[in-house]
């Protein structure tokens, strides 16, 4: 009987250091601990580290927000987190995601964001994607979603790839949004590090500035687990030699991170369908011409006002159905394709 239960014992422990491992390795790749990769950045006393340095949480009350900086610049590369999200009242709130260069080049920035704005309570969560190139911070490229799960409830991953060629953005391992580099397009060119940060945003978070943060719900708590930077160091003001990214871009091209399969590529678009709820590239309010790196889908288009907000009535019903009708089963079947 003892060797039976030692046996179990064993097989439990086997079983969860594997869980333990495919939770630390997303998409194939490795993490890294806090000091590995990353520094305070501000707001020091509300920056919390776990005790196996694995996890960081960022704390927002009434006299600092937080947030962590990648130690270095990175000239392309794929950065991720599984993030979970402060819950109830979070009017006022933005916890951020991003990499950026703007320390550095003040007015020539580039920009590549996770943006999630807080709501008053029991209205959810909204995330916006955006990217700026060159200092085009008055032609931004910002896409908004709600999310199909509750982000407070536990961690998801959200991911950003930037390659030469494009940039995804993914949501656990589904891709939400491609921006293809093309000759016009505002690209980002230099290096950049990698922040998370969060911050109060009275002024334009929720509802235009209508609803502020509250700080009788303070605390507001963040939490930062599993964390990615795979990409080439570099120095901010001189791009490295090819030779010198090689080793870490050849780790993103053999993890099939750079690649949308078809089955990828559905459920992309169907995330999009979905829970997209504002594009750029159908607001012709604001770029009557259009934009060079959008690729005009027929069947979104139609869903979209010309200020490139969703119709009032398709979002009444996806909001009453999204409960109910997660991104499907084939769709995440599709993903291992």
């Amino acid at each position: 009987m003892m060797k039976v239960v030692m046996v179990v014992v064993v097989a439990m422990a086997i079983l969860s250091s594997l869980i333990g491992a495919a939770m630390a390795a997303p998409f194939g790749v490795s993490t890294l601990s806090f000091d590995e990769g990353f520094s305070p950045l501000f707001g020091d006393g509300n920056l919390v580290r776990s005790p196996d340095d694995r996890s960081v949480r960022l704390l927002l009350d009434r006299y600092s927000g937080s947030g962590f900086i990648s130690s270095d610049l990175y000239w392309h590369g794929f950065f991720s987190a599984a993030i979970q999200l402060p819950s109830n009242y979070t009017a006022g709130i933005v916890v951020a995601f991003y990499a950026s260069n703007g320390d550095v080049f003040e007015k020539t920035h580039d920009e590549l964001d996770f943006e999630f704005l807080g709501n008053v309570k029991g209205k959810p969560w909204r995330m916006q994607t955006n990217v700026y190139g060159n200092g085009s911070t008055s032609r931004g490229r910002e896409e908004r979603y709600l999310l199909p799960f509750d982000p407070t409830k536990e961690t998801h991953r959200y991911s950003i790839l930037w390659t030469d060629d494009t940039i995804i953005f993914f949501i656990d391992e589904t891709p939400i949004r491609e921006v293809p580099r093309r000759k016009g397009g505002d690209y980002p060119l230099k290096p950049m590090s990698l922040y998370a940060t969060i911050w109060d945003a009275s002024n334009w978070a929720t509802s235009g500035g209508k609803y502020k943060v509250d700080y009788r719900y303070s605390p507001f708590i963040s939490r930062f687990s599993d964390l990615v930077l795979l990409g080439c160091r570099s120095d901010p003001i001189q791009v490295p030699e090819n030779e010198q990214c090689d080793d870490a871009m050849n780790e993103i091209i053999s993890s099939g991170i750079d690649t949308i399969t078809p089955g990828k590529r559905r459920a992309m678009l169907e995330f999009r369908q979905r829970y997209m709820t504002y594009s750029v590239c159908y607001d012709t309010m604001r770029y009557p011409t259009g934009l060079p790196d959008c690729d005009i889908v027929p069947s979104e288009k139609m869903r979209f006002r010309d200020n490139g907000h969703l119709r009032l009535a398709s979002a009444r019903r996806r909001y009453r159905r999204r409960s109910r009708n997660p991104i499907s089963e084939d769709s995440k079947k599709q993903l291992v394709m």
